[in-house]
């Protein structure tokens, strides 16, 4: 992984090109962010970076919290991060903003999705309703038989069902970045990302990119 930053989903907006063509963007205040941990393997066993993002206050933190942020002169930080990055030219309590990424670079971004709490199969799983003729019912959103009485007599694992939906964590690959507004920390992705309004996500770049 070369570059990664923390940041917040702002919404979707829209940008047009020199000819005046849309391109539909999500906004996302990526950092700054703070160096709160540099892991080597020496110590620990391996190479990685622990990024802080959003301040917070001391009494949502625990004392081992606060210690922790300490030790790299940072405030309060609600989110911490770490990513297996480079801490080359890194060290304690050093800044990263919005401009390690470019314009046209291909990043993966990862963030839970939105919860939508229990749902039916209909909702969840794209499940057609029960005829609505005489004879079926009262309910015709239930899901019907889910399997034979005599054999197997038991339902099948993994089998589509009532449950919760959403609130998962998701991650989108080779996105494009159409444009980084460093003076605002903002950075405008091509296309949409998981996660609603307000919502915290990871750019990272990208993996499996070309």
């Amino acid at each position: 992984m070369k570059n990664a930053i923390l940041g917040k989903k702002i919404g979707m907006s829209q940008i047009f090109t020199e000819t005046g063509v849309v391109i539909p963007v999500t906004v996302v205040e990526a950092g700054p962010c703070y160096v709160s941990q540099i892991k080597t393997e020496a110590v620990d066993g391996y190479n990685a970076v622990q990024l802080s993002f959003m301040d917070t206050k001391d009494s949502r933190l625990t004392k081992a919290e606060i210690g922790h942020l300490k030790k790299a002169n940072l405030s309060a930080k609600r989110y911490l991060k770490e990513f297996k990055i480079s801490s080359e030219g890194l060290s304690l309590g050093s800044e990263i903003k919005c401009n390690i990424f470019t314009a046209g670079e291909k990043v993966d971004v990862s963030g839970y999705s939105k919860g939508h709490g229990f749902s039916g199969t209909i909702q969840k799983w794209n499940a057609h309703r029960l005829p609505m003729t005489h004879g079926t019912g009262p309910c015709h959103r239930e899901p019907g038989s889910l399997s034979a009485h005599t054999d197997p007599s038991r339902v099948f694992k993994n089998h589509k069902m009532p449950g919760d939906w959403g609130d998962e964590k998701v991650t989108i690959q080779n996105l494009e970045i159409a444009k980084v507004d460093a003076d605002r920390n903002l950075i405008l992705i091509k296309g949409a990302i998981p996660g609603a309004k307000g919502a915290v996500v990871t750019i990272c770049s990208a993996v499996k990119a070309k």
